[in-house]
């Protein structure tokens, strides 16, 4: 590698992966952990859907539990 070249390590959310995780499993219904990491507009389709019949939940948790999940910015929620 030179030394040119520039290397993006993965930045890690200001948001709370415990409060994310506690929004998801007592308000998952509403999506507020959407709401809460800043995806307004996919937590407002999630609701409109009911999660995609439930699906998208199943990924949410997935994707939350984890630590794969991401805010708006794109950085990962981690313990």
């Amino acid at each position: 590698m030179s030394e040119n070249q520039i290397i993006n390590a993965p930045t890690k959310s200001s948001k709370n992966w415990v409060a994310t995780l506690l929004f998801f499993l007592f308000l998952g219904g509403l999506s507020v952990h959407r709401f809460y990491v800043g995806k307004i507009g996919t937590g407002i389709l999630q609701i409109l859907t009911a999660g995609g019949l439930g699906i998208w939940w199943l990924i949410d948790f997935i994707l939350i539990v984890s630590g794969a999940f991401t805010d708006s910015k794109g950085h990962k929620i981690q313990p």
